[in-house]
């Protein structure tokens, strides 16, 4: 069986870590800290490492199950993705800029609406590539649920876009 190092193996996961955490909590600061405390939990159980499946699964379960705790005990309010969280698009003109940024900040907003099962599961497909199979993994569902759950995710933002840019509303 392989070796399993922090540093070689757990540590690159950080950056999947924040994305998550910060997914769920809207805040940089607390995904920050729900990132360390998840390096302290899985650094506590390293004696289990060898016996788990996924290793990189277990560490984003663990994160994601922190990063809910928090947002609940704190009972926060979505917000909307702040201009440091958000790439910049090569437009060619300031109004082409300008209309990609309001349908950008749109967009964000209708994922942020959306329920948090939903948000994770569109969050770890579309923006971390993960397979249904991980993902159902890591947030304990079966693949079918994934997949149901994605779908009405994605349908309930093109919807909502739809409406909004063809009605105003």
């Amino acid at each position: 069986m392989q070796e399993i190092s922090f540093r070689n193996d757990i540590l690159p996961l950080k950056d999947k870590l924040f994305r998550l955490a910060l997914r769920i909590t809207q805040n940089s600061a607390e995904a920050e800290d729900i990132v360390q405390d998840t390096m302290i939990k899985v650094w506590d159980k390293r004696n289990e490492w060898q016996q788990l499946e996924s290793l990189e699964a277990y560490c984003l379960t663990v994160c994601r199950n922190l990063a809910i705790d928090r947002s609940q005990l704190k009972a926060t309010q979505n917000e909307e993705l702040t201009e440091e969280t958000q790439e910049k698009p090569d437009a060619s003109s300031p109004y082409e800029d300008l209309v990609h940024e309001e349908r950008m900040q749109l967009v964000h907003r209708l994922f942020n609406q959306l329920p948090e099962k939903q948000r994770s599961i569109m969050q770890l497909r579309d923006i971390e590539g993960k397979s249904y199979k991980e993902i159902a993994d890591i947030l304990n569902l079966t693949e079918e649920q994934v997949k149901v759950n994605l779908f009405r995710a994605r349908q309930r933002i093109k919807q909502q876009y739809t409406k909004i840019e063809n009605y105003g509303l």
